[in-house]
């Protein structure tokens, strides 16, 4: 099972991450508003405003990875665990924001177009290939196991797309002249942002309800809870996220048998970490007799 000692060297391993990648974006972003301005791109500014809601949502990421760390208290039993699915959610929520916003200046650009220097969009783009792939790199073992690193790695991963798709943009420009291909690119970074940030959105809604994680089969759960022995019978299973990396359990297990039930508890927690990663667990027993008078109110 994870504890908070498990959280505190999760954030650990990311605190050098986080850090270099905020701060290597946040200098690529001034570079990209400079000269998107001198050159007239909007494409350039299109992705410097991505990039910086990239920052603000490593930012984030980093912020709740740290107090999903911090020790539980009298009023928060869970501690701030919850913190790592909100930060996911708000990072969808301010791409969608940046998303909005860039449309409608792509939009505007195709009724007044302006000069571009293909030549700078392709190398202010081309280092952004290099500054968003080695931070996306940074996440990459982290993903598959939590959508708060996700979050962060789909940003980086999707402006390293972007910032090829500018390149190709500029070099374009120079050899047709078609200053609507600005726009138009501009636009294409707005479809690949909107279908990145999707999975992450739905995910982290999900989450936020108290859903039951998406890699998890209720139904095999309750299957192998059956399978138990002397177990007749599983009512009041419920499965949720604590966090962006650790799932919650409670069941009522009817047996048979009142015999080893602290070694079957060992068994179930065994057994639920291994196969679901499920790592906090609440099981109670009772007993046929128990049960129906429960049911008939008489307890």
């Amino acid at each position: 099972m994870q504890n908070g000692n498990n959280h505190s060297h999760q954030m650990s391993s990311y605190n050098k991450a986080f850090g270099f990648g905020i701060a290597l974006n946040i200098v690529y972003v001034g570079i990209e508003v400079f000269y998107g301005l001198l050159v007239n791109s909007m494409a350039l500014i299109a992705d410097a405003g991505h990039n910086l809601s990239d920052v603000l949502g490593l930012i984030l990421a980093w912020g709740a990875s740290y107090l999903a760390s911090t020790t539980p208290t009298s009023t928060r039993t869970y501690g701030l665990r919850k913190s790592t699915i909100l930060s996911a959610l708000f990072n969808a929520i301010i791409l969608l924001i940046a998303i909005g916003a860039i449309t409608v200046e792509s939009i505007r650009k195709f009724s007044s177009p302006e000069p571009v220097q293909g030549s700078v969009m392709m190398i202010v783009a081309g280092i952004g290939i290099i500054v968003n792939a080695l931070t996306a790199y940074l996440f990459v073992k982290g993903k598959e196991r939590d959508i708060n690193i996700k979050g962060a790695f789909l940003h980086m991963a999707a402006d390293a797309g972007v910032s090829a798709g500018v390149v190709a943009a500029g070099l374009l420009i120079i050899i047709t002249g078609w200053l609507w291909l600005d726009p138009v690119i501009s636009l294409v970074i707005v479809l690949a942002i909107t279908l990145s940030t999707w999975s992450l959105l739905k995910d982290s809604l999900h989450l936020s309800m108290d859903a039951v994680p998406r890699n998890i089969d209720v139904g095999q759960v309750k299957s192998y809870l059956l399978s138990l022995p002397g177990v007749t019978g599983v009512h009041d299973l419920h499965i949720w996220a604590m966090s962006t990396t650790e799932t919650a359990l409670t069941a009522h297990l009817v047996s048979e048998s009142k015999d080893n039930h602290n070694k079957l508890l060992n068994d179930i927690g065994e057994a639920l970490h291994s196969n679901f990663e499920i790592e906090h667990i609440t099981i109670q027993f009772e007993d046929r007799i128990g049960l129906n008078e429960c049911s008939n109110g008489k307890v």
